[in-house]
């Protein structure tokens, strides 16, 4: 049986996630977090990339997902597929492979995440540009690959302006008891969820 050790490999649907656990890896030090993401949004690249993280012997894999782009068909029943192919672990003894698959969702997209640095807000926003209008009004923020290399780590960033990771997972589980609470279908994050499962790791 291959030695399993505790890995996670973080996949998120572009440079946004992948810049953003990068800038974690300096807080989970004892924990190998790899963050990659598919070349294209597609569910079938995911569906790729879950299968090359299993194969390479990562315990838990972290899927994080942009609701914006699942609110239609056929991405919906896709994903719903996708969830459901991976609801039970891999547990291959012989080839030494045992794999959590796990999902977490943020509507409209992990820019929510990073907005709860700074307030917590229940707003439905109707496309992507409103959030990150509200989101610059706390911190300068540009959805671009340039400017996430610039700030030399995105959560330090957030932090040095003020903001804070305790406060993000507050938020995000305050989110997810609301829209449990009130059925909401919008404006929820389950990061804060994934950051307390980064922890116990």
């Amino acid at each position: 049986m291959g030695k399993q050790r505790q890995t996670a490999l973080v996949l998120g649907e572009g440079p946004t996630e992948f810049f953003y656990f990068k800038s974690l890896c300096d807080i989970f030090k004892n924990l190998t977090i790899k963050p990659d993401y598919p070349k294209h949004t597609s569910i079938k690249e995911l569906e790729i990339k879950i299968e090359e993280g299993i194969a390479m012997g990562y315990n838990h894999i972290f899927c994080v997902i942009d609701m914006d782009t699942k609110d239609v068909e056929p991405e919906r029943t896709q994903y719903q597929k996708l969830r459901a192919k991976y609801a039970k672990p891999i547990n291959k003894p012989k080839k030494g492979i045992y794999c959590e698959v796990e999902f977490f969702e943020t509507h409209r997209c992990t820019e929510l995440f990073f907005l709860y640095y700074f307030r917590y807000t229940s707003r439905s926003y109707e496309g992507q540009e409103s959030l990150l209008k509200d989101l610059n009004k706390c911190v300068e923020y540009q959805k671009t690959t340039d400017f996430f290399i610039k700030t030399k780590g995105l959560h330090s960033y957030f932090e040095r302006n003020g903001g804070k990771l305790d406060t993000a997972v507050v938020n995000a589980n305050r989110s997810m008891e609301e829209k449990l609470m009130n059925c909401r279908d919008y404006t929820y994050s389950e990061l804060g969820r994934l950051i307390m499962k980064l922890k116990e790791l």
